[in-house]
């Protein structure tokens, strides 16, 4: 069971790192589009969401493969069986059921969804708050061209 916990630990601190990353990307992407004069444009604000969204959801599919190389080293689902779409199904907490990993790994599962669950409520955040800068930005930059 310690060794469930190590690797799951290690794996679900690597993708918090990797997430870290991708929300530093976010930044400063949303920043350099800020700087962009033309923030009246209904375009800007897809212009801001579109590649925040891009690269969040870029790390959470690179997260899903550092998991099923981590299940494909340890050998922990049956053999022949499909492990990114065992990590897919892990991390996003789908849990069909119809793939079980094998019985010495069987915590690396709900390991796997914690790490997702917390990953998506990171990028949900991060989400929001770019949304919500971008709007503010947006409407500030509109009130100080209103000539009224």
């Amino acid at each position: 069971m310690l060794r469930q916990f190590l690797v799951g630990g290690t794996v679900s601190l690597g993708n918090i790192v990797l997430h870290a990353i991708a929300t530093t990307l976010v930044v400063a992407l949303v920043r350099r589009v800020a700087s962009w004069e033309r923030r009246e444009s209904t375009l800007w604000l897809a212009a801001v969401m579109v590649p925040a969204v891009a690269v969040l959801l870029v790390a959470h599919v690179a997260e899903v493969m550092i998991w099923s190389v981590t299940y494909l080293i340890v050998n922990a689902a049956p053999p022949e069986k499909d492990i990114l779409y065992f990590a897919f199904v892990n991390y996003t907490t789908l849990g069909y059921g119809d793939i079980v990993p094998v019985e010495r790994w069987r915590l690396l599962g709900p390991i796997t969804a914690m790490n997702g669950i917390l990953l998506f409520g990171w990028s949900t955040a991060v989400i929001f708050e770019v949304l919500d800068r971008a709007t503010h930005m947006h409407d500030r930059r509109g009130k100080s061209q209103d000539p009224c």
